[in-house]
């Protein structure tokens, strides 16, 4: 009777345990420490494919089945003893405690198995290497001088010892111990380690194989963030001088967002996030004549265009019969959202309301010559009066956290709406600080009782979320973001590189390479801030059903990936299936 079986897919899913035999000693360089269920599944987001590939598995140290647990994020393949990737020729012996010692000697030098088995009635852990014929050799300690017959019951004794003779799989106990002719080949093509895949058994297997494909940008950009996570710098900066061969910020969205991705790597490792997002402006035009980044980020890319449309909606019908109303902007921007605005209440037949505007800018950027919060107004003023709607435009030069009531300047009679465009996300909550200024700014427009207030966020966590859980939800976001550029804009646009480079590369940046005080793009998901709203007292305010139908309706107008749902009374704008907007209004 054999023990050694042929082995198929069927048994790389099974109940035994394969290990790579450790031939090294203790100056082998893998760590060993061990990853808990949580961190493995932790740091688990690559394909199977390729954590197959690149992964180690669990080695045995020697008979008292002691295991090494090696972290695949403490490595990359270049950084793997030669001895674990080249098994040495050498014969390997099968030994047992079986009233006898048996010696087997193996021709295949490419791959060991070795296998722990429990239930030995001796308590031992045998390994043994697998070869076409069993020879009586003699053991290093003595003669064995045994009869043909006598080894064949030997081998029967020590197999039904191992494995209760209960596997109908095993071959008849008349041949000889050894491995199957068309398993030769397979075995001798195996190279590299493969990790262990997530599965119900208890299954562990350690695999060599050769035939690897060269691993994908996004599969880099993941080793590296998990190694950066875990403190192995060297070798996040091999993959970062790896990467940068392979991507473009001319090439194909994966390529142009790993660009930018390795970068805010790069930067975290230099501790130089801050600086570079500094030094991006994605606000100010270049020109007086010319758009922003970010403006013709918001048009050419309908899901932030929906944003502010939703927001407009909701507010000209709040504005009902009012004679005067305010607006109070915690981010202007250039003014996009309200020269649309002004331009709907020009069309209106009956008396158009007096609509007053409070811009709220830092004061660095107020007096700016291209772009200042004064030139926007100036912009608006002079829109309002050739469109006839009474107008006014309040400049506020503050920070946002350092707006206070009487800032704002409301007046009596009055109806206040308050509009909260892609803002609320840059003040720091309580993860940041105890003064939770995210909050406070809540509370605080409540307390001036507006009759709406807006709210349009990017629906992403990236602000309590760890490091690499972090860094794989901007990955996902934004390679929504950049397939849906690629397909309202040229491959060779101009607009489409200084969008990417100003403000897409800006927001990943900051939120890759930065921590604490310095990660100012701190976005939410929309549950959380449903439940920010509500505990500063706000009722959600659902969009009417004109509302939905306009937006439907030149939905239809851009391609049909983008796709845009009504949902707990806010209205959620994507790409495909991935969430990238959300609009909602309180009251």
């Amino acid at each position: 009777m054999s023990m050694i079986r042929s082995v198929d897919s069927s048994t790389a899913n099974g109940d035994s345990n394969l290990h790579a035999n450790k031939s090294g000693g203790e100056n082998s360089g893998l760590p060993r420490q061990i990853l808990s269920g949580a961190d493995k599944r932790m740091y688990d987001h690559r394909p199977a494919s390729y954590k197959s590939d690149l992964h180690p598995q669990q080695h045995f140290i020697d008979s008292s089945s002691e295991m090494i647990h090696v972290n695949p994020l403490d490595m990359s393949i270049s950084s793997i003893p030669e001895h674990y990737s080249q098994v040495s020729s050498a014969p390997y012996q099968l030994i047992a405690n079986f009233h006898s010692s048996i010696l087997s000697e193996n021709p295949y030098s490419s791959c060991i198995a070795a296998v722990q088995c429990p239930d030995s009635s001796a308590g031992s852990n045998v390994s043994h290497q697998a070869s076409h014929s069993l020879s009586d050799y003699p053991s290093p300690e003595q003669e064995i001088d045994y009869g043909k017959d006598e080894i064949r019951l030997k081998l029967q004794e020590l197999e039904q010892a191992l494995l209760n003779d209960n596997d109908e799989d095993l071959v008849d106990s008349d041949q000889v111990v050894g491995i199957e002719d068309n398993w030769t080949e397979p075995i001798k093509d195996l190279l590299v380690p493969c990790s262990p895949k997530e599965s119900s058994s208890d299954l562990s297997i350690s695999c060599i194989g050769s035939n690897r494909e060269p691993p994908t940008p996004k599969q880099l950009l993941f080793d590296c963030a998990a190694a950066i996570s875990v403190g192995c710098m060297e070798e996040a900066q091999a993959i970062i001088t790896e990467l940068r061969q392979i991507v473009s910020i001319q090439g194909d969205p994966p390529q142009r967002l790993a660009a930018y991705m390795v970068e805010g790597l790069a930067a975290r490792i230099a501790s130089s996030g801050q600086g570079i997002y500094k030094a991006l402006r994605c606000k100010e035009p270049p020109t007086s004549d010319r758009l922003s980044a970010m403006q013709i980020l918001f048009e050419v890319c309908p899901c932030f265009k929906f944003g502010y449309m939703a927001a407009n909606y909701t507010i000209v019908e709040a504005l009902g019969d009012e004679e005067k109303v305010h607006i109070i902007d915690f981010d202007i921007n250039q003014g996009s959202q309200y020269i649309n605005l002004i331009q709907t209440l020009s069309t209106w037949p009956s008396k158009r309301p007096h609509l007053r505007i409070s811009g709220v800018d830092d004061p660095e950027s107020v007096q700016r010559a291209v772009g200042g919060l004064e030139i926007i107004g100036q912009r608006l003023e002079k829109l309002a009066e050739e469109l006839g709607v009474p107008f006014e435009f309040q400049a506020i030069a503050a920070k946002t956290s350092d707006v206070t009531p009487e800032m704002l300047d409301c007046r009596s009679g009055e109806a206040l709406v308050v509009n909260f465009a892609f803002q609320l996300h840059h003040m720091p909550d309580e993860s940041v600080s105890t003064v939770n200024q995210r909050d406070q700014m809540l509370r605080m427009v409540k307390g001036l009782r507006p009759k709406l207030v807006t709210l349009i966020e990017q629906d992403m966590n990236t602000n309590t979320a760890p490091f690499f859980p972090r860094f794989v939800e901007v990955y996902n976001y934004h390679t929504a973001v950049f397939e849906s550029l690629d397909a309202t804009l040229p491959r060779d646009s101009t607009d489409r590189m200084n969008v990417e480079r100003q403000c897409l590369a800006r927001d990943i940046v900051n939120i890759v390479a930065c921590e604490g005080a310095d990660r100012i793009e701190r976005y939410e998901v929309a549950g959380k801030w449903r439940a920010r709203m509500t505990m500063a007292g706000f009722k959600p305010c659902p969009f009417s059903t004109s509302v939905n139908g306009s937006i439907g309706a030149l939905l239809k107008s851009y391609c049909d990936r983008y796709k845009a749902k009504e949902e707990n009374g806010a209205l959620y704008f994507g790409w495909e299936d991935k969430v990238l907007i959300v609009a909602s209004a309180w009251k």
